[in-house]
C-alpha cells in the first residue's frame, strides 16, 4: 500500500509538473504572438487569400491546350498576370479621375453645403422652424473637417501599401508551398478527428472563395451601373460616387442607404431631378439585385445574416484596419461553417418504438 500510495504520489507530481509547463509555454507563446501580432496578421491574410484563390489555379490548371495543361507554377503566373492587367486597368482608367473628384469634393463641400440648406429653405418653408441655420453651422464645420480628414488619411493609407505587398508576396509562397503546411496542420490531430477537420475546411474553402467572386461581382455591377447612370445624368464627381457604390455594396443594406443618401445630396446640390433621377435608379436597380442578380450570383455561398457581416467589418477594420476589413467577411465565413459543424447540434430522429 506504502509502495502504490508513493507511486501515485509521484504521477500526482508529474502531472502537476506538466501542467506548469503547459501552463508557462501557453503563456510564452501568447506573449510571444502577441509581440509579433503585426506579422501574424499578414500571415493570416495571404493564407486566407491563397484559399480563396486555389480554386481558381486549380481552375487554370485544368486547361488543355493541344494537349498540354498549365503546372502550378504557370497557373499562378497566369493568375498573377491577370490581376496585375486589372490593376493596371484601374490605375491608369480609374484612379486618376477618382482622385481628382476627391479633391474637388473636399474643396467643394464647405461651400456645397450651405447652396442646399438655402434650397431647403425655399423648397420647404417648414425648415425655417426647426433651426435649419444652426443644422447649417453645424454640417458646414463637420464638411470642413471631413476635407481636412481626406487629406490628412491620404499618406497613411498610402503606407498601408507596403503591408498589401507583402501580404501579396506571401499569398504566392502559400499557394505553391500551402499544401505542405495544411498537412502538417491536420498532422497536428487524431486520425478520428483529422478526416472530418479535412472535409469541414475544404468545405469552408469552397464556400469561402463562391461567396469573394460573388460578392466581387456584385460590387462590380453596382459600381460600374451606377457610374454609367451618374454619368448619364451629369452628376458631379459621379466616378468618385460610382466607387464608392460598388465598395460600399459589400455592408448589407446600411452601405447602400449611405451611399445613395451621399449621391442625393450631391445632385441635390444641381437640381430636385437630378436627385429624383438617382432615387428611381437605387429603387430600380435594388429590385433587379434582389430578383435577379443575388439569387444566382450567390446562390451556393455562405448565407451570412447582414448583421454578421457589419459586426465581422467593424471587428476586422478595428482589429487591422484595411487588411483586417478584407478579410474579415471571409473570415466570419469560416467560423460560420465551423460553428455548424462543431457547434450547431442536429437534432436526430428518434428510432420508432415498436408497439
Amino acid at each position: 500500500m506504502n509502495a502504490t500510495n508513493e507511486n501515485e504520489w509521484q504521477d500526482k507530481i508529474r502531472q502537476g509538473r506538466s501542467l506548469i509547463l503547459f501552463a508557462f509555454a501557453v503563456a510564452l507563446g501568447l506573449a510571444l504572438a502577441w509581440r509579433l501580432r503585426p506579422v501574424l496578421e499578414l500571415v493570416y491574410v495571404s493564407a486566407l487569400f491563397a484559399v480563396v484563390l486555389m480554386p481558381m489555379v486549380q481552375h487554370i490548371m485544368s486547361w488543355r491546350i493541344r494537349g498540354w495543361s498549365p503546372s502550378r507554377a504557370v497557373a499562378i503566373v497566369v493568375l498573377v498576370a491577370g490581376v496585375f492587367l486589372g490593376l493596371t486597368l484601374f490605375l491608369v482608367i480609374a484612379l486618376p479621375p477618382v482622385l481628382k473628384d476627391i479633391q474637388h469634393f473636399a474643396q467643394d463641400l464647405p461651400q456645397r453645403v450651405p447652396e442646399l440648406i438655402g434650397k431647403l429653405k425655399q423648397k420647404v418653408p417648414v425648415t425655417n422652424k426647426i433651426g435649419v441655420d444652426s443644422i447649417a453651422m453645424k454640417a458646414e464645420g463637420m464638411a470642413a473637417s471631413f476635407a481636412q480628414y481626406v487629406v490628412s488619411a491620404a499618406p497613411e493609407l498610402l503606407g498601408k501599401v507596403f503591408d498589401l505587398v507583402t501580404a501579396f508576396i506571401l499569398c504566392l509562397y502559400f499557394m505553391m508551398e500551402g499544401e505542405f503546411a495544411y498537412y502538417f496542420f491536420l498532422s497536428l490531430f487524431r486520425d478520428e478527428t483529422r478526416d472530418r477537420l479535412s472535409k469541414t475546411l475544404l468545405k469552408a474553402e469552397l464556400r469561402m472563395s463562391k461567396w469573394l467572386i460573388g460578392q466581387g461581382l456584385l460590387m462590380l455591377t453596382l459600381g460600374v451601373t451606377s457610374t454609367i447612370v451618374f454619368g448619364a445624368l451629369h452628376l458631379r464627381y459621379f466616378v468618385l460616387l460610382g466607387v464608392l457604390m460598388g465598395l460600399f455594396n459589400i455592408i448589407p443594406i446600411a452601405g447602400g442607404v449611405i451611399t445613395i443618401a451621399l449621391a442625393a445630396g450631391v445632385a441635390a446640390l444641381d437640381s430636385w431631378s437630378k436627385m429624383a433621377g438617382v432615387l428611381i435608379f437605387y429603387l430600380i436597380y435594388t429590385q433587379v439585385e434582389t430578383g435577379f442578380l443575388t439569387p444566382r450570383i450567390m446562390r451556393s455561398s455562405v448565407n451570412l445574416m447582414g448583421l454578421t457581416v457589419l459586426i465581422a467589418l467593424l471587428a476586422g477594420s478595428e482589429l487591422a484596419g484595411i487588411v483586417g476589413a478584407l478579410v474579415a467577411v471571409p473570415t466570419a465565413a469560416l467560423v460560420a461553417v465551423l460553428a455548424q459543424e462543431y457547434l450547431v447540434q442536429s437534432e436526430e430522429p428518434e428510432p420508432m418504438k415498436e408497439e
